[in-house]
């Protein structure tokens, strides 16, 4: 079992910056963050192998979203940057076994965070 725990989320205007924070109790192949806004499916954002440290992102982010870990402080983080108001959404860390990470698939992620919003106004 891994739990996880997401802060960071909050509330900015149009071109700002947020930086997303995910603890996590134990280490998993893969870590990732997705995103889903009420009534759509949850989208991939970003994942890092956690073996590889090899990192991949949606290409709706690339350039402004920026994924990394700090094993031993057992946090996963996201830097979004230059929001604009499509990235308003709930974001979620998970953590998953199925390799390559780079599929960035909801259903290949066994554990969940609860979620932070995030929310960009024009």
């Amino acid at each position: 079992q891994v739990q996880l725990v997401e802060s960071g989320g909050g509330s900015v205007q149009t071109g700002g910056s947020l930086r997303l924070e995910c603890i996590y109790s134990r280490n998993k192949e893969c870590l990732a963050w997705f995103r889903q806004v009420p009534g759509k499916e949850r989208e991939g954002v970003a994942s890092i192998s956690t073996y590889f440290g090899t990192t991949n992102y949606a290409d709706s982010v690339k350039g402004r979203f920026t994924i990394w870990q700090d094993s031993a402080e057992n946090t996963l983080y996201l830097q979004i940057n230059t929001l604009n108001p499509e990235d308003t959404a709930t974001y979620y860390c998970a953590a998953g076994s199925a390799v390559p990470c780079s599929r960035l698939r909801p259903t290949e992620y066994d554990y969940w965070g609860q979620g932070t919003q995030v929310t960009v106004s024009a």
